[in-house]
């Protein structure tokens, strides 16, 4: 039941002297929040920033150490270039495949350098969109020549499928020709027999969806959810022999965000697998404009 209400002068003054003594005890109460609460925002800010301190610091440690590495690795591939075309003199069989394995190994560390520089610049906001008209019978045939020496030499098929009705691109063909090469590395290094296919169609009316399918050894359905997170690495027998940073698909999902766009695989453990980007037939011009 409802409190009666006072009837005499004495019990109103209880009444209000209660009412405000609660008033202000609710008071406090809210101002002790509201003190918690800015001393809260003032802790995530501190964090924030800390966290902000660690990226640039790791960033600029990525950079620097590719940069260092990066002048050592040119003069042993050089002398490596030198030794192999036997300049000051010939080599024993023995000593080719010494040679040859040194390269091969210079050449990884390199391209390793390559994506930790790649990423330190992404996340330093330094990486620049620079859009052109061009063909995709170019940027085909760009790669097709890439990959021949390699291919050349194995017992897997690389086949470009002709880009029939395709219409010109307006997009960095460098980024574009970054992300194919990896998918395509990636299907060969993993592809012991039949064949790697590379193809483009129109995906709707204003994108072009460019897919690098395998033969090879399939992706675990599990392992698919974070395959193009940073340092992520298949768990394989050949993954064991063929190692590297894990990089290489963060990094094309991140020119692939650049150029307006996104990446994806679908794959079946022991048929093959498809890695896939699909983009704009013409990047926003935002995009470009972005730092």
């Amino acid at each position: 039941m409802p409190e009666p209400l006072p009837s005499t002068a004495a019990e109103q003054a209880a009444l209000a002297a209660r009412l405000q003594a609660e008033n202000q005890a609710l008071r406090g109460e809210l101002e002790e929040t509201n003190q918690g609460v800015l001393a809260l925002y003032a802790e995530l800010d501190i964090q924030a920033e800390q966290l902000r301190q660690a990226s640039d610091l790791k960033s600029r440690f990525l950079s620097y150490m590719s940069h260092e590495f990066r002048t050592p690795l040119g003069s042993i591939l050089s002398i490596t270039s030198l030794l192999a075309d036997e300049v000051d003199g010939p080599l024993s069989q023995e000593q080719q495949l010494q040679v040859a394995f040194v390269s091969t190994a210079a050449r990884e560390l390199s391209d390793m350098v390559d994506d930790l520089l790649d990423l330190a610049k992404i996340e330093a906001g330094r990486i620049t969109i620079s859009p052109a008209w061009f063909d995709m019978l170019d940027l085909f045939a760009a790669l097709r020549g890439m990959f021949r020496p390699i291919v050349d030499t194995g017992a897997v098929d690389l086949i470009f499928e002709q880009p029939e009705g395709l219409p010109q691109l307006y997009t960095d063909d460098k980024k574009l020709s970054q992300i194919l090469r990896n998918f395509i590395s990636n299907a060969l290094k993993f592809t012991t027999r039949g064949e790697v296919r590379v193809s483009a169609q129109l995906h709707g009316s204003q994108q072009v969806r460019f897919a690098v399918s395998d033969t090879g050894i399939g992706i675990a359905p599990e392992l698919l959810e974070g395959l193009f997170e940073d340092f992520a690495q298949v768990d394989s027998p050949l993954q064991k022999r063929l190692r590297g940073t894990g990089l290489g698909l963060s990094l094309c999902k991140r020119f692939a965000a650049l150029l307006g766009g996104e990446v994806g695989v679908e794959s079946v453990p022991g048929v093959g697998s498809s890695f896939f980007v699909i983009i704009p037939l013409a990047i926003a011009q935002e995009s470009v404009d972005e730092p």
